[in-house]
């Protein structure tokens, strides 16, 4: 979400995306249970072969990543007879918990460079679990009927042209720049000031209170700027189109206070505890195997976040419907 540095803590823009904390998205969608035993119990799971079989996984804030927890819960407990806890986190909180074996895995990761030479390189705490198969990428965002009106918009250099289009009431005579959550971190200000750009940014609070305010602009079609990522099931419902901003390049975010360019491409990472990794059996050869594409995670996340359906229905039904998918990720 998508937040994407992303996630997307410091300044690196492949940790943009947003230190996702489990807020206000939480009261939005329902807190993602998964099993009986609801939030996960602080200290170590206990593994395959050392008694109950137990997985604990955080759950991010963001529908998506929800939506792989919901799908790889369900299959753990009903293919392979887990039994499954869950324990909502912050994005640097849930890579902590990781490392200590208060968690296990961690399936969705946009970039924590300064916690994966932490964790994985250094202190050894915390493997490479593989690709998601899933790419985000953050960035500004337009309406497209708003860019179809105004086709220079999509160039940076022209938002001052239309500060005024964007201006609200908090916003002091500036554009308003639509963010999600305060702890998401991002290098906006900095790219604000650095492009010299009359704008200046608005936190919604979190991602369900940041898409009720993009729905409610749309409807009455009025023209917005956002802090935006994909994949994320509301582009399906509302039409956004990206604004360009220099390009991004490696190290051009290295010193936060200095960016001035675009978010990269980030290919979606899953994290294991390396204890775990080495001795979770099934359980940990199952989350390496688990890869989907943004289609399926979109098509998850639109069931619990549109349909309103609660994460375990929204993992059953999509597993009933795509057996071929999920039968290549359980071990041989």
């Amino acid at each position: 979400m998508p937040s994407s540095s992303t996630t997307r803590p410091t300044g690196n823009t492949r940790t943009t995306h947003a230190v996702r904390t489990a807020t206000a998205v939480v009261s939005a969608l329902g807190v993602l249970t998964l099993s009986a035993c609801g939030a996960a119990d602080t200290g170590r799971s206990q593994q395959a072969g050392t008694g109950a079989k137990t997985v604990n996984l955080t759950v991010p804030s963001w529908v998506g990543a929800q939506a792989n927890t919901a799908v790889a819960a369900y299959l753990l407990e009903n293919e392979l007879g887990y039994e499954v806890k869950t324990q909502q986190l912050g994005e640097v909180l849930a890579w902590d918990a990781l490392s200590k074996g208060d968690v296990d895995a961690i399936m969705e990761d946009w970039g924590h460079p300064k916690e994966e030479k932490s964790y994985v390189e250094d202190k050894k705490t915390v493997v490479r679990a593989g690709d998601l198969g899933v790419t985000g990428h953050i960035g500004w965002y337009v309406p497209k009927y708003f860019a179809d009106a105004h086709p220079d918009v999509t160039d940076w250099k022209n938002l001052n042209k239309y500060a005024k289009d964007f201006a609200t009431a908090e916003s002091g005579g500036k554009g308003q720049i639509l963010e999600g959550s305060p702890d998401y971190v991002t290098h906006d200000d900095a790219i604000i000031k650095n492009l010299k750009l009359n704008l200046k940014t608005k936190y919604a609070g979190s991602e369900a209170a940041q898409i009720t305010a993009i729905k409610k602009y749309a409807k009455e079609k009025k023209p917005f700027l956002t802090y935006w990522w994909t994949p994320q099931w509301l582009n399906a419902q509302v039409e956004m189109v990206e604004v360009k901003l220099p390009p991004y390049e490696e190290g051009c975010d290295a010193v936060p206070e200095k960016v001035a360019c675009g978010y990269p491409n980030t290919p979606l990472q899953k994290f294991l505890n390396a204890d775990f990794a080495k001795n979770g059996g099934e359980a940990a050869e199952f989350l390496k195997n688990f890869k989907w594409t943004t289609e399926q995670q979109n098509e998850v996340a639109l069931m619990i976040a549109d349909q309103k359906m609660s994460p375990k229905a929204a993992a059953e039904k999509w597993v009933k419907a795509n057996e071929s998918t999920w039968k290549t990720w359980l071990p041989k």
